[in-house]
């Protein structure tokens, strides 16, 4: 739902966090979830470590509006499945979520949600949606070689993930 942006980007700039820069994190320098990569390619030169620690909300949302709400066509999902969707889209790829909501749909997995699979979400209870995009999305961390290091914050992210996504399907 359009008007759901601004809420889950403040929810998932929660599970995000700060800067951070972990070895055994592939994405390296990352701060509000953004990697440093993300964002050189985003305003299109290099940027120090220092730039990317002093990022802010306003630096970083228009790069999720487009680089992820807008792919996952998330104003036209029902209210808690865009939130579910945006959420493991910007922390596995806009790809993953929405082929997993195809699947869940009938609809062919091709990763690009168009008016088919939009017609064919509108037909589904979202909660049914939602639950089934969790459980995937936690089969799916569960067998990352880095699991090991970071699958309780992934696990963590993904039960808060489906708490607030069901809550915002009941209130729509």
């Amino acid at each position: 739902m359009k008007e759901n942006f601004e809420k889950s980007l403040e929810m998932l700039l929660h599970h995000e966090g700060g800067f951070v820069n972990h070895p055994k994190d592939p994405g390296g320098a990352t701060n509000l979830g953004v990697t440093k990569a993300v964002y050189e390619k985003w305003i299109g030169r290099e940027v120090s470590i220092e730039e990317m620690k002093d990022l802010t909300h306003e630096d970083v949302a228009p790069i999720y509006k487009k680089n992820y709400w807008d792919k996952l066509k998330g104003d036209d999902l029902p209210g808690g499945l865009d939130f579910a969707a945006f959420d493991w889209g910007v922390n596995s790829g806009t790809g993953r979520p929405a082929k997993i909501m195809q699947k869940y749909i009938g609809a062919t997995q091709d990763g690009a949600i168009g008016p088919k699979s939009l017609t064919l979400i509108a037909e589904n209870d979202p909660g049914n949606i939602i639950q089934y995009l969790y459980e995937q999305r936690q089969k799916f961390y569960e067998r990352l070689d880095t699991f090991e290091t970071f699958g309780k914050g992934w696990t963590r992210r993904n039960q808060e993930t489906l708490k607030a996504a069901l809550e915002m399907s009941n209130e729509t």
